[in-house]
């Protein structure tokens, strides 16, 4: 893992009207690495990431390889190599995995680069499922196949850094763990991750770091193997009672 940081978001403040949902947030990822944002419901993790993909207005500095982004937009997004795969994952259901895919590298089609196939193979490869239901509506796939399909959809655009919103959303806990194994593998294929997820535990074993979340200001930051023996995180974010935790 580099040391290089290759998302920087400092003093970063988001508001609804006159109420502010994202307070001073200061974080970072690095190359290579998974970085989570935990916490409860209506923490403020959705905000934080829409507004760091330009999804919403904030105040403060977004900065990818060191160099500010003047005016955060999606399309600067993008362009600096970001993708997100929304909570909602927002697929085409009437069309087949194979163009929900080839949808998802558009703008690098729309630059010249007409390797989409190759891209196509190199997203099979992570997911062999897709691959064996390439001509299938989207609507017919489970939901942990959407999931996978949202994931590889965004990697059609071959990211630098991946950002994903609570991707264990609604799926069984195996599928949740077969994603999120995934996820992980992501560092191998030199995409880094910003996972935002309300499975704290879940995220914290595949994460390098975490921060914590609480009413829309960062309560707690550090390495993710830590905060999994946290007590603090345990009682509050990990469901467990005092006798449980001693068996962490």
């Amino acid at each position: 893992m580099s040391e290089q940081k290759l998302l920087e978001l400092r003093g970063l403040c988001v508001s609804y009207g006159p109420v502010e949902a994202v307070h001073q947030v200061d974080l970072e990822v690095r190359c290579g690495e998974i970085v989570t944002v935990i916490g409860p419901n209506g923490a403020g993790k959705t905000t934080l990431l829409s507004a760091a993909m330009g999804l919403l207005a904030s105040r403060g500095e977004i900065a990818l390889d060191g160099q500010r982004i003047a005016r955060p937009s999606v399309e600067a997004m993008v362009a600096h190599g970001v993708a997100l795969v929304p909570e909602k994952r927002e697929l085409f259901g009437e069309m087949s995995v194979e163009d929900n895919l080839l949808l998802g590298g558009f703008s690098l089609w729309r630059k010249g680069q007409r390797d989409q196939g190759a891209r196509m193979e190199e997203v099979f490869a992570i997911f062999p499922r897709l691959k064996e239901r390439r001509a299938q509506l989207a609507s017919t796939l489970s939901g942990g196949e959407r999931q996978m399909l949202a994931i590889g959809r965004a990697l059609m655009a071959r990211p630098r850094l991946l950002m994903l919103d609570e991707p264990s959303l609604g799926l069984a806990p195996l599928i949740v763990k077969e994603v999120l194994q995934v996820v992980a593998s992501l560092r191998n294929h030199g995409v880094s991750v910003l996972l935002v997820e309300q499975n704290a535990r879940a995220a914290l074993k595949v994460a390098d770091r975490a921060y914590v979340l609480e009413m829309g200001a960062v309560a707690l930051t550090g390495q993710a193997r830590d905060l999994l023996g946290d007590q603090r995180i345990i009682e509050t974010y990990l469901g467990m009672g005092n006798k449980a935790a001693e068996t962490v």
